[in-house]
Order: C-alpha cells, then structure tokens, then sequence
C-alpha cells in the first residue's frame, strides 16, 4: 500500500459536511459566499493511511470503550524522536480531547482563583479564555516589534511580572500563533532560566511544531535536564495530520507531581479516554504518515513564499510579517489607514475574505490580519486577487 492523498492541488469540497470553516458563515453574521481563510485546519485531505485505518475501524461495527496501548505510545514516541530529539517515557502521557482542554486543566491544576497567568499576546486567543473563564487574572508580556516587524520578547517586562504579580504559571507558545515566530535556543534558555530562578511552572503549547520553515522547533522540557521539573508539553497531530476533528492530543509531563495534579483535574472534569477514532488516527499518522507529512509541509512551504512575494509585488502596503513557523500568516494592515472599526467590513464585505482579526489575539494585534494558507494554490491566488481589489478600491 502506498500513500493516496498527495495531490494538495485537487481542492475537496468541504461544503454540507457540517464544516466550521465553510459551513457556518451565515450563522456566525458572514455571507453565504465569503471565501474562508480563518480557521486553523487544513483543505487537504488527511494521509490515505489514516483514512483507511479509520474505515477499518468503522468496518468493525463495534465502537465501545477504547484504550491506548504500547502501539499508541510507540507511535508517539518515535514521532517525537524522530521529528524533534525527543526521547520520552510512557509514564510521562497523559491524553486529552484537545491541547485547549489540556490548558484549562493547567491553570485549574497549578493556580488558584485570583491569581495571575502569564501569557504572551498576541496570542492564540483560548490562553485568554481558560484563564479569565477559570477566575484567574491575565499577566500580559506582550511582544514587541523590532525594525525588521519580527516579533521579540521584553525579557526585562516578563521577570519584573512574575516577581510583581506572584506568577505561578507562564503559558508559552511555540512556534508562535498567530505571530509565527519559531523562537531560539537563547530565547527560550532566557524564559526557562527565569522561570526556574521563581518557580514559574510552564506550559508550552507545542501544537505546530511540526511546520518550521525557518530555524529549529526547540522541544523546551528537553532544553535543560531541570526544565523537565517544571514544565508540561502539549502535542497533537491535530494540526499536523488535519485531524483536529478527531479530538486526541498528548500531554507530557515528566515531573510526577505536576502530572498527578493534572491528572487529577482531568478526572474532576469527567474525562476519561479519547475516542476509539481518535486512537486509530494518532497511531496510523505517527507510524505511516511521513511521505504524506513531507509533501504538504513542502506545499504549504511553497504557498508561503507565494504569498510573501504575491503580496510585496502587489499590495505593498500590507506588511507580511515573516513566517518561520505554522501555516498561518500575520498581515498588518494598518498602512491601509482603515480605522480599526471598519478594518472587518473592508476584509469582509470589500474583499469577501473571512479572516481571524488581529484584536482577537490581543489589544496588540490592532490593525492585523490572520490569514490561513493550507489549501490549494488556487484558493490562495483567488482570495489574494479579491484583496488586492477591494484596497484598489479604496
């Protein structure tokens, strides 16, 4: 059997399969006929070895209780070596419906109502959300720009906040969404020192770390051997493989305290193991989806050097930040000189995009865009041409 789905030109109709991207326009306030470019999955089909292993499944005709086994962990367990020099211990998995869910648990685990939660805006916008809905309280470390409009880090704010507002728990993200930033060994050395230095227990959502097109995906718990003490890793090939849907991520936290505590919040919250699906699906992309992994990070790759070379010949005006990681790309529109108020009617119902706006990330994402490019060239061309018309427009 050789691997099907390679063909990322071929667009799939995803239209009427209850999809969020392209299904639920209208009834979250959009038009039927906007081209969608904001959610974080994929247009492609996933690995044709996925497929079949859930077709067996589904040919079985019985789907009662499932567990992971030795198969599970060795497939994740190879991945992580293979993919990132990650040599880890079965002791250390502990299994989750989603990498959000496992944040939740975090702050639940490691915090107390009140207390504040160090997070790096902007960000993905659920590190917000699991904080404030959990009664906690927001530290914000925000990154700055350099003159270059990369995304850097105010080493010197991030320790004055943890030693102010009593920090417990930082919430790092790596590689960056939405500023796609794939930070260094120092950088992440610097964080990692800090947090030992005050107790700072962190929790890296590593979820695309398998989409660096420039630089090196530093696993942080396996930067140091003590960072292993004080850090949790979240991981999914939900990103990965598009199988977001299928709803199974893997936690991995060395230190045993801090995992009986996760654990136990795991359980106080009802959850016990992920779908039977989600199992099959984990175990067939980690152990047979390589070829297929290769050949869409290789198109997404192609489609990001298309849009920053698209953009710069075209639209000028809207700075493309540089991507060195996920398949998501940050675009500051503020040269546009559109007010912030009618920045989501121009993207909208000018340009008839549906992208995710920059203040959902953070006040600091004002007057930015995140746009999504994992899908076909020729879905890509046609939104970029509907943008480059509505700002002719202007």
């Amino acid at each position: 059997m050789s691997e099907r789905n390679l063909n990322f030109e071929q667009g799939v109709d995803r239209k009427g399969t209850r999809c969020l991207k392209y299904d639920f326009a209208v009834q979250r306030g959009r038009s039927a006929d906007i081209l969608p470019l904001w959610v974080a999955d994929m247009d492609f089909k996933t690995s044709s070895y996925i497929q079949d292993a859930l077709l067996r499944q589904a040919e079985h005709g019985v789907y009662g209780y499932t567990e992971t086994d030795e198969t599970y962990f060795d497939a994740v367990r190879s991945w992580m070596e293979r993919r990132h020099g990650w040599k880890i211990e079965p002791e250390w998995l502990l299994k989750t419906p989603g990498v959000v869910f496992a944040l939740a648990m975090a702050v639940k685990a490691y915090t107390e109502p009140g207390d504040y939660v160090l997070i790096q805006e902007p960000v993905y916008y659920p590190f917000r959300e699991v904080i404030e809905s959990n009664d906690r309280e927001v530290a914000n470390n925000v990154l700055y720009q350099d003159e270059n409009g990369s995304y850097k880090i105010d080493f010197e704010d991030f320790e004055r906040q943890i030693v102010e507002k009593r920090i417990r728990l930082f919430i790092l993200c790596s590689p960056h969404n939405p500023v796609s930033r794939v930070w260094t060994r120092e950088e992440l050395e610097k964080l990692g020192d800090i947090c030992k230095k005050h107790g700072v227990i962190v929790v890296s959502d590593e979820i695309h770390a398998d989409f660096v097109f420039e630089g090196k995906h530093q696993v942080f718990a396996d930067l140091k051997p003590e960072y292993k003490d004080f850090t949790v890793i979240c991981t999914s090939p939900g990103k990965t493989f598009n199988i977001a849907g299928l709803q199974a991520s893997n936690i991995l936290i060395p230190n045993e305290a801090l995992r009986e505590a996760f654990a136990k919040q795991i359980t106080a919250a009802g959850y016990s193991q992920i779908s039977a699906p989600g199992i099959e699906a984990v175990i067939a992309a980690y152990a047979q989806g390589e070829e297929w992994y290769q050949e869409m990070k290789k198109y997404v790759g192609a489609n990001i050097t298309f849009l920053h070379e698209w953009m710069e010949e075209h639209i000028p005006q809207i700075k493309v930040t540089k991507t060195e990681g996920t398949y998501l790309v940050w675009m500051d529109f503020r040269g546009l000189g559109i007010a912030e108020k009618n920045l989501k009617d121009f993207v909208e119902n000018q340009a008839g995009l549906w992208l995710d706006g920059g203040k959902m990330f953070g006040e600091s994402g004002i007057g930015f865009q995140r746009i999504n490019v994992a899908c076909p060239r020729k879905t890509l061309e046609k939104a970029l041409t509907q943008l480059e018309s509505a700002v002719k427009n202007l």
